[in-house]
């Protein structure tokens, strides 16, 4: 049987299997019990070792983007061909959020 790697599971990774990590970081913050375990029981198809790899991503992308390392990526409105972009209020919002799951983003 032939085995995938972490990087190549996570790179994988669907929207929905994306929506139902970002449901269980809300969910299970910081002070939960097998905290990891629980969101990689909701995700789905996943370890722990890999939602862990999958949310520290996550963190060092805001880090990148908040020191203006990494541009702000465009979203584009299901339906229409305009751009959207993040404000900065969205972004903080989230990185708050993400300290608040539990790992602190340092600057």
């Amino acid at each position: 049987m032939e085995s995938t790697s972490s990087s190549e599971t996570i790179s994988n990774w669907t929207a929905e299997k994306n929506k139902r990590f970002e449901m269980a970081l809300a969910l299970y913050d910081k002070e939960t019990p097998d905290r990891w375990a629980n969101i990689a029981n909701m995700v789905g198809g996943t370890t722990e070792e890999e939602v862990k790899k999958r949310y520290q991503m996550l963190v060092d992308d805001i880090k990148l983007i908040e020191s203006g390392k990494l541009p702000l990526p465009d979203y584009v409105e299901e339906g229409k061909r305009s751009m959207n972009k993040i404000n900065k209020k969205d972004l903080c919002t989230c990185s708050l959020r993400l300290q608040g799951c539990g790992l602190p983003i340092n600057y």
